[in-house]
């Protein structure tokens, strides 16, 4: 039976849940929690139903659902992960119909879903490129989220990407383990400079990559949804004692400029890595000139897909008032919306 009525898309990740509501094609809210399910995994349930209530889910809506969450530590598997999230949203939802992505474009019943956990597992990216691909059919979709990057090629209207599976997509160059916000800085740089000279870094989870682009005025500090490395608050002040621990120094040592270096220098081979991933898929498709950019670091996708020479429109006016970090809920109530509603 064809579903009617409103859908609410979710997109569950290990440390950030995110909910849009779409009825009639249209999204009227969205939202995003951070949420480490590793440390509080009794919440889950507790957290849907909150979301569902913040963006005003009826009990008759139908319910779509990612996740990335399987991925989680808690976790000894990705099965044991899908069922565990499958379990909350059957405690969140009840009766209501709920429907899990698979990353060739099914929608699974949740019965389905367990037997099929790996076909759900790490959905997320799929549905934003199948949604985006209805706007944008030959284009490569770069979503900067807080913690990776996805580099998806869409070709003649069709996900073309290599992998399916997160081990597939990293092998492929179509998933970084690079974001925004929670990368630590030795993940992305072994040396910066300091004094005009390369220096190594500490690799003690002294800085992350918020607190570069905090510092940079890239990012907003209400963005910076991540714990701080040392605890203390996201603010611009804090975030340079941070960057400055990673030269084992202190701002008694290092001045305002010794800082940009170090932060620039960080954004810039962050961006050339991306810009190398993206180059890397355009090389399968040479034709393609254009990057469809989202996600919280859509300023950094936007700088790497230009660096690889590639023109870039944002997705978020295809997903109307949508925060871009919520476009994978978003993306997948659209999908499961009745057809001729989106």
């Amino acid at each position: 039976m064809p579903l009617t009525g409103a859908v609410t898309g979710w997109d569950i990740g290990g440390v950030n849940t995110k909910v849009a509501r779409v009825d009639a094609g249209v999204v009227l809210r969205a939202c995003t929690q951070p949420y480490e399910l590793q440390r509080d995994p009794g919440a889950l349930a507790p957290l849907l139903a909150r979301l569902a209530d913040a963006v005003g889910a009826g009990t008759s809506d139908a319910h779509a659902v990612t996740m990335t969450a399987e991925l989680s530590q808690f976790f000894r598997t990705k099965r044991e992960g899908v069922h565990f999230v499958l379990d909350a949203l059957e405690a969140a939802f009840g009766g209501a119909t709920v429907r899990v992505y698979a990353v060739d474009g099914r929608f699974l019943d949740v019965a389905d879903a367990r037997r099929e956990p790996i076909a759900v597992a790490a959905s997320n990216w799929a549905a934003t490129a199948r949604l985006a691909a209805r706007t944008f059919p030959d284009a490569i979709l770069i979503d900067v989220g807080t913690t990776t990057t996805d580099v998806v090629p869409i070709v003649y209207g069709r996900v073309a990407a290599l992998g399916r599976t997160d081990p597939e997509r990293l092998r492929a160059g179509e998933l970084l383990y690079l974001g925004a916000l929670r990368t630590p800085v030795e993940a992305i740089v072994h040396g910066v400079p300091l004094d005009g000279a390369p220096a190594g870094v500490s690799a003690e989870g002294f800085a992350i990559a918020g607190d570069v682009h905090l510092w940079r005025g890239t990012l907003h500090a209400s963005s910076y949804s991540a714990p701080t490395p040392d605890g203390r608050p996201a603010t611009r002040e804090y975030a340079g004692e941070r960057l400055a621990r990673v030269v084992c120094a202190d701002r008694e040592l290092l001045r305002d400029d010794a800082i940009d270096a170090i932060a620039d220098h960080v954004a810039d081979a962050q961006i050339g890595r991306m810009a190398a991933a993206v180059a890397r898929v355009r090389e399968r498709h040479p034709a393609i000139g254009l990057a469809v950019t989202t996600g919280m670091g859509e300023f950094l996708a936007a700088d790497a897909a230009r660096r690889a020479g590639l023109r870039v429109q944002p997705l978020h006016p295809a997903l109307g008032p949508t925060p871009p970090q919520c476009a994978a809920a978003a993306a997948v109530a659209l999908l499961l919306a009745p057809p001729g509603a989106a």
